[in-house]
């Protein structure tokens, strides 16, 4: 135990007589490492985040769009939306038990003088107030819910937070010249979007944004007894058949979107495993930079210290011993700069995650645990340990009589 702590003790004071050099080399792998954390910590953060958003929807509630997944996008923000018939169709597929049409619209909000633009979304209360509570984790905060057909309204909880501060149930606002009495605030759902939204009747929403019919989302809950996956392949069929009959053979058929919560989530898991992958490989390739710095400096202190490590090994270090204090040596240096490279990473992960909160539609935390700590830690050090394997290999096999010759 005492000769290890001696060989430990040896490889440091070599680190720190040569403070510049060992710095610049540290510096690669903090470089490397830093990207590593960073981007793993915050794919975990993004997928953490819209999973957990998706588990507030049980597995019987359905999700239907119109379009790909893969253009998600273009369905959201676009033209397209789910028309009066593919509603209709939905409504009489087997094992539909409620269907909530849900449509949204961009407007300008007043409220005691100021004016400020909102998402205005529109829902059918009565048919759906059971299945928002129930399965989709819609919670008042205080007030009430909305009287269908009234003009009155519920909002989010970023909307008396930060957008109108002085709101509060019982107040009135005006869109589009129209008033409307605000009279329950949700509790937070997890994301900007929802939270900073303004939710009315969708009769109401109709009457008030000019929208006719259609909506740009459905959620249904499956029958009790049906298998979501047996309502959900029957929903596609149907909607890709009434398409078909609408538009003719040789037309474009309209595509959509339709899958549950589970199915959802296995989606965006795999893609985000995907990305975390190619996130290590990218990422890999500044540490691999970092490590062949290492072998390059460790190479160079081996020459350096030729006479020195005869002396060793005329004193009675065997090949081992010298193979280990240079290990030693590389080890640190990946270790350094692996306790660098996470602290640098977690803390600009934080400030991306406080930018995120602040400025953007996802309230995601950036993912800090014990295994990607660990990970950062130990896969420094193992790069550091190989890239000065070699060189601590070419040491332990000069020959001491040879060494204590050199200049």
């Amino acid at each position: 135990m005492r000769g290890f702590k001696e060989y430990i003790k040896i490889a440091i004071k070599n680190l720190t007589t040569r403070p510049i050099r060992s710095w610049l080399t540290i510096i690669a792998i903090i470089i490397g490492v830093f990207l590593i954390i960073t981007l793993m910590s915050l794919s975990e953060g993004i997928k953490s985040a819209v999973l957990q958003e998706l588990k507030k929807t049980g597995s019987d509630v359905i999700i239907v769009m119109p379009g790909e997944i893969t253009n998600m996008m273009t369905t959201m923000v676009g033209g397209i939306e789910l028309t009066k018939d593919d509603l209709d169709t939905i409504k009489k597929t087997k094992g539909v038990d409620t269907i909530a049409p849900l449509t949204y619209a961009g407007e300008v909000v007043k409220f005691e003088g100021e004016k400020k633009p909102l998402a205005i979304t529109g829902i059918p209360w009565e048919e759906t107030r059971d299945m928002l509570e129930k399965e989709m984790g819609w919670e008042i905060g205080s007030g009430r819910w909305p009287i269908p057909g009234k003009r009155e309204v519920i909002i989010g909880s970023k909307v008396t937070e930060d957008i109108f501060p002085k709101i509060r149930v019982g107040s009135n606002i005006f869109i589009k010249g129209k008033q409307f009495e605000v009279v329950g605030i949700l509790k937070s759902m997890g994301n900007k979007v929802d939270d900073s939204s303004i939710y009315m009747d969708l009769d109401v929403f109709r009457d008030t944004t000019g929208q006719r019919e259609g909506a740009k989302v459905a959620f249904v809950k499956v029958k009790s007894g049906y298998l979501p996956d047996n309502v959900i392949s029957s929903i596609k069929e149907n909607l890709e058949k009434n398409s078909k009959r609408k538009r003719g053979q040789d037309e474009n058929l309209s595509s959509y979107t339709v899958l549950n919560s589970e199915k959802a989530a296995e989606i965006i898991s795999n893609i985000m495993n995907l990305l975390e992958i190619m996130v290590i490989a990218f990422a890999s390739i500044a540490v691999i930079v970092g490590g062949i710095g290492i072998m390059n400096t460790m190479y160079t202190s081996v020459y350096e210290r030729i006479r020195e490590i005869g002396i060793m090994k005329a004193i009675g270090a065997t090949r081992k011993t010298i193979i280990f204090i240079f290990l030693t040596e590389s080890g640190i240096f990946g270790l350094m700069g692996g306790i660098g490279g996470i602290i640098l990473g977690l803390g600009f992960a934080k400030a991306i995650e406080f930018y995120f909160q602040s400025h953007s539609v996802f309230l995601f935390k950036a993912a800090v645990t014990p295994q990607l700590i660990i990970f950062g830690l130990v896969f420094s050090f193992l790069i550091g340990c190989l890239a000065g394997f070699l060189p601590a290999r070419s040491a332990s096999r000069l020959n001491p009589v040879d060494a204590l010759r050199y200049e």
